[in-house]
């Protein structure tokens, strides 16, 4: 039986708004640790646990990201972590299916799916034995205690619908041998 984790340098977990209703900001955290019971031919016996570092956001505007830190958003200070849990996986074919689990954000837990597709495998002597998934959901920021609301010309300056998504990559890593003695 195989052993699966997951690859920590092949691991994204992005997400975008809208800005006034007209632009499409995107960022992505850079601290995300996967873990969890992996069974790619049985995906239903997997289990999946996610922690984010919510210091770690990043959108490529440093003013923008000190915001999103802050009480406005994510309140990192009070809140160091966002947390999945899975719940259940259901394999709809033989390449997609959900993910359904708890979200945890600023310590609201909410059950969230997720559309999961399974990009491919791919099989090397240096790389390894790997699998590729995305997943992607979209929340509701005020569900997660997110309530800023602030307007210019009758829009909202950060839609309260958030994409997210997450590609990754499994890796299969060899059972060690049980150490034997000789008496």
């Amino acid at each position: 039986m195989a052993t699966w984790k997951f690859d920590p340098a092949h691991l994204q977990v992005e997400f975008s708004a809208k800005h006034l209703g007209m632009m499409t900001v995107r960022g992505h955290f850079a601290e995300v640790n996967a873990t969890g019971q992996l069974f790619p031919d049985q995906p239903e016996r997997s289990s999946v646990d996610v922690t984010i570092n919510t210091a770690s956001i990043r959108t490529h505007n440093d003013q923008r990201d000190n915001d999103l830190r802050s009480s406005n958003f994510l309140e990192v200070g009070k809140y160091p972590t966002i947390l999945f849990k899975s719940t259940k996986i259901e394999q709809k074919s033989p390449d997609k299916g959900t993910m359904t689990g708890d979200l945890t954000i600023k310590g609201e837990t909410h059950p969230v799916t997720l559309n999961v597709v399974k990009y491919g495998e791919f099989n090397d002597p240096m790389m390894g034995h790997r699998i590729g998934y995305a997943a992607e959901t979209k929340i509701n920021r005020k569900d997660f205690g997110m309530r800023f609301e602030m307007m210019l010309d009758g829009k909202f300056v950060v839609s309260n619908e958030i994409l997210i998504q997450i590609e990754g990559e499994l890796v299969e890593v060899e059972a060690k041998e049980p150490a034997t003695t000789t008496a």
